[in-house]
């Protein structure tokens, strides 16, 4: 996979999202389906949105003990999703169980990716409901070792800490980065945002955009203009 945008489909029901979607006529984009939807409408979006020819982001963010996890992974990877996740925090032993989990009879499996700290989190936060005391940047560096380590392809990161995860993991270690805003956008209840042309030039390996694409009033427009700074 090379370098691309994800839409965050952070609808309510088949519906809306559906709706959305058929806006795109030229085009199928890639997807990313999160807990909302998910749990609305359950795997029957996936398997809808995979015949209508897209690509899924599966976000579930799994975290729970390594035998639970490596379950539920075993059910996802029936879905035929694209790239899938869970919470680095959840472990080395949790990442381990999960892959073995999330691969197929056949050795296929979806990629799996590693939530390093959420993009609404920021060092205070951490410090003072989390109790840690740790700098962000070196906790985000810390979890996407952890997940190289457990043999995972890459990690959930905002931009802002894309190259570091490449100099310390390997430019074949994915970034996913969400937090992604326009120029002089809202950055609502992000902390750590950038554009998408500087998320390209820290080195992102794909960006996920939600609301400034879905909730834009020509969202067409919009993700191309994404595709335009992100991919050119």
């Amino acid at each position: 996979m090379g370098k691309d945008v994800i839409i965050a489909c952070d609808f309510s029901e088949a519906k809306e999202t559906f709706a959305f979607l058929d806006k795109f006529t030229d085009k199928k984009p890639f997807v990313k389906i999160g807990m909302e939807l998910y749990y609305a409408e359950g795997p029957s979006i996936v398997r809808e949105l995979k015949k209508r020819g897209h690509k899924i982001f599966l976000d579930l963010k799994l975290h729970d003990i390594p035998n639970t996890v490596k379950k539920a992974m075993r059910v996802l990877s029936r879905l035929d999703v694209d790239i899938c996740n869970l919470h680095a925090g959840g472990t080395v032993a949790m990442m381990e169980a999960a892959l073995e989990g999330l691969t197929r009879p056949d050795g296929s499996r979806p990629l799996l990716i590693a939530v390093t700290q959420l993009t609404s989190t920021d060092r205070e936060t951490m410090e003072r409901e989390l109790l840690i005391e740790k700098p962000i940047d070196e906790v985000v560096m810390h979890y996407a070792l952890n997940a190289k380590k457990a043999g995972l392809d890459g990690v959930v990161c905002s931009p802002l800490e894309s190259e570091k995860v490449h100099k310390i993991c390997g430019k074949n270690f994915l970034t996913v980065t969400p937090g992604i805003r326009f120029s002089g956008g809202d950055t609502g209840d992000q902390k750590r945002v950038t554009t998408p042309l500087t998320a390209k030039e820290f080195g992102s390996d794909y960006i996920v955009v939600g609301r400034p694409i879905t909730a834009a009033s020509d969202p067409v427009s919009a993700y191309n203009r994404c595709v335009e700074e992100f991919t050119k």
